[in-house]
């Protein structure tokens, strides 16, 4: 599966807010704690691969996320393939991938609200994202191409949904917080 996804800065953070509570309800507000792994020569994310344990900490609940993401398919939206799994035991996830040889490139948290809801026949998740190292807000929609013949119609239905919500074209990123988080440190 391909996550098909499309990033944006937010000029006006409260506003969208305002519409994504009044189209969608309450959004779900989270912290990410993500740490990406990479290969002592830097080959994983030097391919443009990410290997990531993502713990999610809400109000009522705690779970950690195993996520492995090729390099990229389409590079207008940066979009890629992705497997992801839970995981019981977050300090064993570390330990067994840094058993493997990976090494913890970056870590960093993000503060995020999040939206699901359907559109066109899709499943979508909307997260708004602040990231305390790096300034902004980033608006984050999403959903699933279920192969590569799939991805251009589930970015198209991305673009609608981000239009609707008054998100221009221009205002659309590739940027990976990962290289902001660096670029910040």
């Amino acid at each position: 599966m391909i996550e098909a996804e499309l990033k944006a800065v937010v000029r006006d953070p409260e506003g969208i807010l305002r519409l994504l509570e009044d189209r969608y309800g309450p959004g779900r507000a989270e912290v990410y704690r993500d740490t990406y792994f990479d290969a002592p020569d830097g080959s994983l994310m030097g391919a443009d691969r990410e290997l990531r344990i993502r713990t999610v900490h809400s109000p009522d609940d705690t779970r950690t996320v195993l996520t492995y993401k090729s390099a990229r398919v389409d590079e207008a939206s940066a979009s890629k393939p992705e497997a992801e799994t839970r995981v019981e035991d977050a300090e064993a996830a570390h330990e067994i991938v840094r058993g493997l040889g990976f090494v913890p490139r970056i870590a960093f948290e993000k503060r995020c609200r999040n939206y699901s809801f359907t559109a066109d026949g899709r499943q979508l998740l909307a997260t708004l994202v602040r990231v305390p190292e790096i300034d902004g807000t980033f608006i984050e929609l999403e959903t699933i191409a279920k192969a590569d013949d799939d991805l251009l119609p589930a970015l198209r239905v991305v673009r609608t949904v981000l239009a609707g919500l008054g998100i221009a074209e221009d205002d659309l990123t590739t940027e990976q917080y990962t290289d902001a988080v660096a670029a910040a440190r």
